[in-house]
C-alpha cells in the first residue's frame, strides 16, 4: 500500500497555525505587565489599560481591511508584513519613556500587526483551502491564539519575575520575526496556484482576478451586510464575547487574583491553563459546528459562559484552590468557543463576502474587549476590586445568549458547501477526503 499524498491545504493551515502562535504571544503579555509597569512608571492601571484597550480595538478594526487586502496582495505579504510589525511594536516598547509611547508601541503597531491575523485571516485561509473539514479546521486555527498564550504566559511572567519586563517584550519580538522566514517559503495564496482543488472538493477552482480597492470592499461589505438583522445580532453577540474574554478575562484576571493574595506567575499559570483548555473546547467546537445548529451552539456557549463568570468573584484566594481549577477547566473549554459557528453563520449568510464580513464582527467583537478592558481599570480604581466587572459580563453573557436564538436560518443556504459531484474514478485521494 502506497502511502497518501498529503494535501498542500494540510500544510497551508499548518504554517498558519505556526503564525497565529508567534503573534498571540504579545497579546498575552499585557495581564503580566500591568503590574510591573505600574510600579516602574507609576501609570494608573486605568492609563495602562487605554493601551490595552487600544491594542484591542485594532486588532479588530484591522481585520476586515486586513481580509480584503489578502484578497488584493495575498495572504503571504500580508502575513509576513504583520509579524514584522508585531515584532517592531514589541521590541521598541524596551525604549518607551512615556505613556503615549506605550500606547503607540502596544497599542497602535501591535494592534495593527496582530489584527492582520485575526479571525478573518482564519476564515479566509480555511474558505480558500477547505471544503471539508472546515468546521474542525477553523476551530484549530482559531485555538493557535489560545496556544500562543499557552506557550508564553507562563515563561513570560517568569521573565518578568527574574529579568524584567523589557526582557520578555524582546522574546516575544524575537518569536515574532522568526515565523516570518517560514510563512514567506510555506505559505500560498490559493489551491489553483499548486493546480489542484480545494481539500474535499474534486475541480480546481481558479484563483479570482486581484483587484484594487480593498479598504472600498470591505467598507462595501459592510454597507451590505448592516442592511440584515443577521449581522447586528452576530455583531453584538461577538462584541460580548470579546468583553467577556480579552477584554476582562485576558487582561485583568492576573491583577484581579494578585488583588487576593495569588502569585503573579501562579495566575499567569491559571490563564495558560484556560489556552490549554481553550485548544480543546475550539477544535471540539469545530467538529460540532460541522455537525450541529450553530445558533443553538452559540446560545449554549454564551449561557454556560455567563453562569461561571457569575461565580467567579466567590473563587479568588491567596492560594490556589480546586474550586478555582474546577473554574478554569470550564471557562477554558468555552473561552473562544463560538468563533467556529460563528464564522460558519457567516457564510451562511453572506456568502462570498462570508471573509470581510467576519472581519467586521470581529471588529464588534474587539470593540467589546477594548470597552471591557478600560471599563474593568476604572472600576478597579475606583471601588478597589473588580466584582462589578464580573457581574456585568455574566450578564451581558446571557444577553449573547438571547441574540443567537434571535437569529434566523436562511432559507435555501448552508453552513458548509458540499462538494462537486464527480465519479470515483480518476479522483485524487488528495481531494477525496471524506465529509467532515
Amino acid at each position: 500500500m502506497s502511502l497518501r499524498r498529503l494535501h498542500p491545504a494540510w500544510v497551508v493551515a499548518a504554517v498558519a497555525f505556526v503564525a497565529l502562535v508567534g503573534a498571540a504571544g504579545f497579546r498575552a503579555t499585557p495581564s503580566v505587565l500591568l503590574h510591573p509597569l505600574h510600579e516602574e512608571f507609576g501609570w494608573p492601571l486605568a492609563t495602562i489599560s487605554v493601551a490595552v484597550s487600544v491594542n484591542l480595538l485594532l486588532f479588530g478594526l484591522t481585520a476586515p481591511f486586513a481580509a480584503a487586502l489578502m484578497d488584493r496582495f495575498g495572504i503571504r505579504r500580508v502575513v509576513a508584513a504583520a509579524l514584522t510589525l508585531v515584532a517592531a511594536g514589541s521590541g521598541l516598547t524596551v525604549f518607551m519613556r512615556t505613556s503615549a509611547e506605550l500606547i503607540l508601541c502596544w497599542g497602535v503597531l501591535v494592534g495593527l500587526g496582530t489584527g492582520s491575523m485575526a479571525l478573518a485571516f482564519v476564515a479566509t485561509v480555511t474558505g480558500r483551502w477547505f471544503v471539508h473539514r472546515r468546521g474542525l479546521v477553523t476551530g484549530v486555527l482559531t485555538a493557535g491564539g489560545a496556544a500562543g498564550q499557552l506557550v508564553f504566559l507562563p515563561l513570560l511572567a517568569n521573565l518578568v519575575e527574574a529579568y524584567g519586563w523589557r526582557t520578555a517584550a524582546l522574546v516575544v519580538a524575537g518569536s515574532a520575526l522568526a515565523v516570518v522566514p517560514l510563512v514567506v517559503w510555506l505559505l500560498r495564496d490559493h489551491p489553483a496556484d499548486l493546480g489542484l482543488p480545494p481539500y474535499g472538493a474534486t475541480e480546481v477552482v481558479p484563483a479570482p482576478p486581484r483587484t484594487g480597492g480593498a479598504a472600498s470592499r470591505a467598507v462595501r461589505a459592510l454597507r451590505t451586510a448592516a442592511r440584515t438583522p443577521a449581522f447586528w445580532l452576530l455583531a453584538g453577540g461577538f462584541a460580548i464575547c470579546g468583553a467577556s474574554t480579552n477584554g476582562l478575562v485576558g487582561t485583568h484576571f492576573i491583577p484581579a487574583a494578585h488583588d487576593h493574595g495569588m502569585t503573579e506567575t501562579t495566575a499567569a499559570g491559571l490563564l495558560a491553563l484556560v489556552g490549554l483548555f481553550d485548544i480543546a473546547g475550539t477544535v471540539a467546537s469545530g467538529w460540532l459546528t460541522d455537525r450541529f445548529d450553530s445558533r443553538v451552539l452559540l446560545a449554549v456557549y454564551y449561557a454556560l459562559r455567563g453562569a461561571s463568570l457569575l461565580v467567579l468573584p466567590s473563587l479568588f484566594a491567596d492560594s490556589l484552590r480546586p474550586n478555582m481549577l474546577v473554574f478554569v477547566i470550564f471557562y477554558g473549554l468555552d473561552w473562544i468557543a463560538t468563533v467556529p459557528p460563528t464564522v460558519a453563520l457567516c457564510r451562511e449568510y453572506f456568502g462570498a463576502d462570508a471573509a470581510v464580513v467576519f472581519g467586521w464582527v470581529f471588529a464588534a467583537h474587539q470593540v467589546g474587549a477594548a470597552i471591557a478592558a478600560t471599563g474593568a481599570g476604572l472600576v478597579r480604581d475606583q471601588l478597589g476590586n473588580y466584582d462589578l466587572a464580573w457581574y456585568a459580563a455574566g450578564a451581558l453573557c446571557a444577553v449573547a445568549a438571547v441574540f443567537s436564538i434571535l437569529l434566523r436560518r436562511r432559507p435555501g443556504r448552508t453552513t458548509e458547501p458540499a462538494a462537486p459531484a464527480a465519479p470515483l474514478a480518476g479522483r485524487s485521494e488528495a481531494a477525496a477526503a471524506p465529509a467532515g
